[in-house]
């Protein structure tokens, strides 16, 4: 019995070393272009501009800058707890958030409508 543990200790432990004594070596090879792409899809990831999101709006539809302005730093100093951005397509629109999906949205939404009442929900097309 004692034998067998004997053997058994010295065999594994050969085995333990003879894998500790191994090194490999991996070499990869990959397209020049790749840092660039993962640089991009970092910045689009930043600038909030990659993937299906949604966004609240909290004012548009003819106002100028100066009010958007207005209605933004209003936000930030009232809630502020999500991003918010002046975006213009036609006329200033002032949008809250990068929602991953509709229900974040409406959970926030509901915050929102305590000082803006007449915020709602939407998905931009960019």
């Amino acid at each position: 019995m004692k034998l067998n543990c004997l053997f058994f200790l010295v065999f594994s432990g050969g085995i333990f070393l003879s894998a500790q004594a191994q090194q490999a070596q991996v070499n990869v090879i990959q397209d020049d272009r790749i840092p660039a792409l993962l640089e991009l899809k970092n910045q689009m990831t930043i600038n909030n501009e990659l993937g299906d999101r949604y966004k609240i709006q909290i004012m548009g539809y003819g106002q100028s800058l100066s009010q958007a302005n207005q209605v933004l730093s209003t936000y930030k100093s009232k809630i502020g707890e999500w991003e918010g951005t002046i975006e213009y397509e036609n006329n200033y629109k002032v949008w809250i958030g990068n929602f991953r999906n509709r229900l974040e949205a409406d959970r926030a939404l509901l915050r929102i409508k305590k000082v803006f009442p007449d915020a709602f929900v939407l998905k931009p097309k960019k």
